[in-house]
């Protein structure tokens, strides 16, 4: 699945051109490379997000195409 998609989908990022625009200016990492907006993600990929001074680590357990509100959670897992 699509970086881009993957975070519309979990509700890390409220919408897909919100998270093309973090992918484009590098402010996304997966397993520590710098990524692009349509990079390939796995289960057990590490993720880290930046929003301005925030810094979010996420591990990707599930890769879905479509979930409801209260599933998106189950979809990542946060990591210090």
């Amino acid at each position: 699945m699509r970086l881009d998609k993957y975070l519309k989908v979990s509700r890390l990022v409220k919408r897909r051109t919100v998270a093309n625009e973090l992918a484009a200016q590098s402010r996304i990492k997966v397993n520590g490379q710098v990524a692009k907006p349509g990079t390939k993600l796995k289960v057990g990929d590490y993720l880290e997000i930046r929003f301005g001074e925030q810094v979010t680590n996420v591990k990707v357990l599930a890769l879905k195409d479509h979930v409801r509100k209260e599933e998106a959670g189950d979809m990542y897992e946060l990591v210090d």
